[in-house]
Formats: structure tokens, C-alpha cells, sequence
């Protein structure tokens, strides 16, 4: 993946920083800052966005916190204006924005790994519902 800078200045900059920082020269916490300092920050969305978003996958809002490992009163709150997804969150949904097959890649795939309730299990459970 492709490192977007704020400037060509920046991209200078950056690029002498990793090299001072794999010579070891700089410590990998200053080299975070640099990345702040130079990269281009991840564009915020909209709580509009974010619900049509979900609702073109066809997703109610529990779901889709299930896609990004989020809370279901989280992707509410985004959608409500109440907090805007930043971090790891906001970079998901980036991506299920840019790659809507990865959304249901992710769907098929927590599908076929869901475990199975072993037969002795489910004849229990259907004893004590009866």
C-alpha cells in the first residue's frame, strides 16, 4: 500500500526519517510522529455515509458491528452523529466502502467457521427446552 503525504515536502522528510530509523538512529516512537506529522489522515464520514454504506450491503446494524467487530450502540452512535469512527474503525469501513466483496468475503467466511453444535449438545438443549 501506497503512503500519501501531505506534501512533496513531507514525502522528503518521511523518507529520511525511516532511513534514520532502520539505520537506528531514531527510535521507532519518533518515527510515529513523523508518520503523523507527514502522512495524510484518513477522511472522516459522515453518520450519511456510514448508513448508506450498511444499507447497501443489506445490513441491519447489529450485523454490520459484527463485520467490524464493533458494539451494535457504536455503529448507532456513528449513524446518530453522537461519535465518529476514528482508528481502526474508520480505516474498515474505508475499505468495505472501496471493497464491497471484502464485506462479504468476511460474511462467507465467519459462516463456515461458526461452530457447530455437536449432536449430544443439541439434543440436550432441545431436552431442556421441552
Amino acid at each position: 500500500m501506497s503512503k500519501q503525504y501531505r506534501s512533496s515536502v513531507m514525502a522528503s522528510v518521511h523518507e529520511t526519517a525511516e532511513g534514520l530509523t532502520v539505520a537506528g538512529v531514531m527510535s521507532k516512537r519518533t518515527m510515529r510522529e513523523f508518520d503523523q506529522l507527514c502522512l495524510t489522515p484518513v477522511r472522516r464520514l459522515t453518520p450519511e455515509e456510514i448508513r448508506g454504506l450498511r444499507t447497501r450491503e443489506g445490513a441491519s446494524q447489529a450485523v454490520f458491528a459484527r463485520y467490524l467487530n464493533v458494539s451494535t450502540k457504536l455503529v448507532q452512535a456513528w449513524e446518530g452523529n453522537r461519535r465518529t469512527p476514528d482508528g481502526p474503525a474508520l480505516v474498515l469501513l474505508h475499505i468495505a466502502a472501496r471493497q464491497p466483496h471484502l464485506i462479504e468475503s468476511v460474511r462467507q467466511d465467519a459462516a463456515a467457521d461458526r461452530p457447530r453444535q455437536s449432536r449430544r449438545r443439541h439434543e440436550r438443549a432441545h431436552a431442556v427446552a421441552g
